[in-house]
């Protein structure tokens, strides 16, 4: 027989990690609130005629947020036949709000006291029993991230959709109260007489079903580390440290300051770059062996550029959404929105505007998802418009590629930590023009719940840092493949035939359009060309160049046996200058077809979507410019 369940719970309480433990699925999990912003559905994994939704972190079901008009909707219109309740074992007392009032729904409910590893390792005690007796509802201890209690919830699960068995309904309210909240028709005045009627009820629950080992306001080994991460003084400079250090294992050559030795990015790279230019190679040989026309030994030659220049930075994304993953699981990102809210306050944002852009530094589809957990509609519409501004993973290849062709003899380290910096100043600069002459309104509070550190488990780090990497291959295998015989063959074709590429329909593209990119220093019609095939998806930049320059020639392939992620010929077009200035261009402009097509669902209108591509566009271009003039009047 087929169940639908659905997951909810507080932001941060082990709900995505449970549903990937029941479903198999991959989806998001990170040690901050907010990580869910709609609904994820599945099967159980042992029995795909159940299934698994999970609904978004809610501290209450008052629509007042757009998560919580999602979980209350789809619990009062839906209906499912049993509500798994996440309750976070050490913050009882908050979870507990949510819980009876999807009691109060009258749904049939089992709880799951999720995060008892960390109850016990307290000292403390939850009588799981007495609290099951007390609510009328099945309470099952569980540790979602090992995965420990999950079959016995689910068969208190099956217990409870089969016997359709409800929530005792509760005795706490006097009158026509109950029935009002059951109708959704509370007046304000009421709204607060029950809140107050249900925090009395959940400090008895407590009361008579924890015992703690230590006084409640004893100091935890998170607030001990807190005493230095989120120091008024030393937060931001830890935080631009390990940016910093994160960078430096994916990039440096030096690393841990030790001369000629790469970090494991870098040495991954040039393992991947060596395989991918033997094996090029060899298809092109193979390829010629059998006697194929010119022109398919060209089309293959074209696309093994193009695609290799992508995949050769496999490596680099692989190691910096592993370092990245662990940094979010640990708890550490979520302290760093709650110090970035002293400076976002004066630019008239919150901290939790820092969430999504920290998101972005992944992708940007996800990260612009994510401001729909902002409470005030000006946060929302100015965070989407800055959020594009943080480096996403795709457009990781081109500052390598830069790095490793211009900048050889600098810290490549500095070079792409520097952009990535940039992408934040110029986002908070430009939060403050938005909010001066746009919106003129002032910064809403910003209250989250800060978890406790933890140790990421191996498996949800590999989980995260593989959705980076499988994306980035995907797009490569099916996206950029694309793009790469649209652009051979817009290179060697025009109206006559085949012809020379300085004379294709591509050449007559980039020239058409290459005097706007003038002023920036990058007026050769190729890096014009690449700027737009980058709005298809970053990557395609890479792609572009290495078909456009040359990606498999021998002077290439020698960079590449080296673990470099070079190519010369791009020192024909660009200058140290100009190559920053493109560098900035594509870090600010529009970003890609997917990234812009989110902007318009969650703007929820083509006007402000316009004004979004338009204010990206217009910074890009200033930001690029300031760049071009200021570098070449210093170099």
């Amino acid at each position: 027989m087929s169940y639908k369940i659905a997951l909810a719970g507080n932001p941060n309480c082990g709900k995505t990690t449970l549903f990937n433990e029941l479903t198999g699925s991959r989806q998001h999990v990170g040690n901050w609130p907010g990580v869910t912003v709609d609904k994820k559905e599945g099967g159980y994994r042992k029995n795909k005629e159940i299934s698994i939704l999970d609904l978004p972190g809610t501290y209450s079901l008052s629509p007042y947020s757009a998560e919580e008009r999602i979980a209350r909707e789809y619990l009062v219109k839906e209906r499912p036949d049993v509500v798994i309740d996440i309750v976070d074992g050490t913050s009882m007392e908050r979870n507990l709000y949510l819980t009876l009032q999807i009691a109060e729904l009258g749904i049939p409910m089992v709880i799951a006291m999720n995060m008892m590893d960390e109850v016990e390792s307290r000292g403390d005690r939850i009588d799981c029993e007495k609290l099951a007796s007390l609510l009328g509802v099945p309470v099952v201890p569980i540790v979602a991230r090992s995965n420990k209690g999950t079959q016995t919830l689910m068969e208190e699960v099956l217990k409870v959709a089969q016997s359709g068995q409800v929530p005792r309904e509760l005795d706490i309210y006097e009158g026509e109260l109950y029935a009002a909240i059951r109708e959704n028709r509370l007046t304000e005045e009421q709204e607060e007489q029950v809140a107050d009627l249900r925090y009395t009820y959940i400090g008895e629950l407590v009361k008579q079903t924890v015992k703690k080992k230590q006084a409640v306001h004893a100091e935890t080994k998170s607030d001990k580390i807190d005493k230095i991460l989120t120091n008024r003084f030393l937060a931001l400079p830890i935080f631009v440290v390990i940016m910093y250090l994160m960078f430096a294992c994916t990039f440096s050559e030096n690393f841990l300051f030790i001369p000629e030795l790469p970090s494991p990015g870098v040495w991954l790279a040039g393992v991947v770059e060596s395989l991918w230019g033997g094996l090029a190679e060899g298809v092109i040989g193979l390829v010629e062996g059998a006697g194929a026309s010119g022109w398919i030994v060209e089309l293959v030659t074209s696309c093994l550029d193009g695609i290799g220049a992508v995949f050769g930075f496999l490596p680099l994304v692989l190691v910096l959404f592993l370092l990245l993953s662990f940094l979010e699981d640990s708890g550490y990102m979520a302290r760093v929105a709650f110090v970035m809210d002293r400076i976002f306050r004066h630019f008239g944002l919150s901290g939790r505007s820092f969430i999504p852009m920290l998101m972005g530094f992944g992708c940007s589809v996800p990260a612009l998802m994510a401001s729909r957990t902002l409470e005030s509609d000006k946060d929302r519409k100015i965070t989407m418009m800055i959020t594009p501004f943080m480096s996403c993973g795709a457009k990781l290849p081109i500052y390598a590629m830069f790095a490793a062709t211009l900048f050889a003899e600098n810290n490549q380290t500095m070079i792409v930590f520097a952009i990535y910096m940039l992408g934040i100043v110029v986002a908070v600069i430009g939060a403050l023009l938005l909010n001066k002459f746009a919106f003129q309104e002032g910064a809403s509070n910003f209250i989250m719940e800060l978890p406790q550190y933890r140790i990421p488990t191996l498996k949800s780090v590999l989980i995260h840092a593989w959705e980076k990497v499988r994306g980035f291959a995907v797009k490569a295998g099916t996206v950029i493949f694309a793009s790469t015989v649209l652009i051979w063959f817009l290179s060697s074709f025009n109206f006559t035939g085949m012809c020379d590429m300085e004379e294709s329909f591509l050449a007559s593209i980039g020239n058409a359009i290459r005097w706007i990119f003038v002023p920036l220093g990058f007026g050769d019609w190729r890096a014009s060309v690449g700027v737009v095939t980058g709005w298809i998806a970053k990557e395609n930049i890479v792609s572009t160049f290495g078909q456009l320059f040359g990606g498999v020639s021998d002077e290439v392939i020698e960079a590449v046996s080296a673990g470099e992620q070079a190519l010369p010929a791009i020192t024909e077009v660009f200058t140290k200058v100009s190559a920053w200035s493109y560098m900035a261009f594509n870090l600010l402009c529009m970003p890609c077809f997917a990234a812009v097509g989110a902007i318009r669902r969650e703007m929820g209108s083509w006007k402000w979507t316009l004004r979004a591509v338009g204010f990206q566009m217009a910074t890009a271009y200033v930001v690029a410019l300031l760049i071009n003039i200021i570098g070449n009047l210093i170099f």
